[in-house]
């Protein structure tokens, strides 16, 4: 049996955000440059993409580039930002077809002129899809989204556009880059490390985590219905009891 007819499709999350790592552990397993691991990472996104088109997901967001990973070798950042580029330009026709919507969330005016116009190409010409939105998470990191959100609410209520009683948690979520996103009700990490890493700090509260060794340029979409599957094995509670949930 194939292990996607193990996968009910009553039953299938919304919105998956992943955490992809391992891409510099798996060039060094194979002995080649961490360069070589992002780029067959890239073949990754591609099926991932294909898997969550075919069970209806919704919402894919990836976390491609964190805040923190400025911080990596100039050499490994230049690399990852031309990937980028052309991973986008190579990629575009195939995900338009499909029904791909691209987006992104971050420090856009951080990133390179190339990537910049790169992404503005991907975002008009996909603007009309609905099949699956693909949030890039690009110079992105959770604490900057708050920080932001909480910067605009600020000044709401310094010209008196907003009260500080006003202030809900439904205020908070309508100023993050997220807002226009259902929630993810699973979040994905590769590699087997047991983290967030500053990753959708707000909007995970509640999602499930699924955590696998397999480093990301293994991953394939046999590996991610596994995930589905155990997702959807999970009792998701809100704090409710059992006994709430299933009286």
């Amino acid at each position: 049996m194939n292990i996607k007819d193990n996968i009910s499709l009553d039953n299938i999350p919304k919105h998956v955000a992943i955490i992809m790592d391992g891409n510099g552990r798996w060039a060094k397993k194979v002995g080649a440059l961490r360069a070589f691991g992002h780029k067959n990472g890239v073949n990754t996104v591609r099926t991932t993409v294909e898997a969550c088109v075919e069970l209806g997901i919704k919402n894919l967001t990836l976390y491609a580039f964190s805040t923190e990973n400025w911080n990596r070798p100039k050499l490994e950042i230049n690399a990852l930002m031309q990937l980028l580029v052309s991973s986008l330009e190579k990629e575009i026709d195939e995900l338009d077809k499909q029904g791909v919507f691209i987006n992104t969330i971050g420090e856009m005016d951080k990133l390179p002129g190339n990537c910049s116009k790169a992404l503005s190409r991907a975002k008009a010409q996909t603007k009309n899809n609905t099949q699956l939105t693909l949030t890039l998470a690009l110079s992105y990191s959770g604490r900057w989204d708050l920080t932001n959100a909480i910067q605009s609410i600020a000044e709401k209520v310094s010209e008196g556009a907003l009260s500080p009683q006003e202030i809900d948690q439904e205020i908070i979520q309508e100023h993050l880059s997220t807002a226009h996103l259902h929630e993810p009700e699973l979040l994905i990490r590769t590699s087997g490390e047991m983290r967030i890493s500053n990753f959708l700090l707000w909007e995970i509260a509640y999602s499930e985590i699924y955590v696998t060794e397999t480093l990301w340029p293994d991953f394939s979409k046999e590996e991610f219905f596994k995930a589905i599957i155990d997702y959807q094995n999970r009792e998701r509670r809100f704090g409710k009891t059992s006994e709430q949930i299933n009286p």
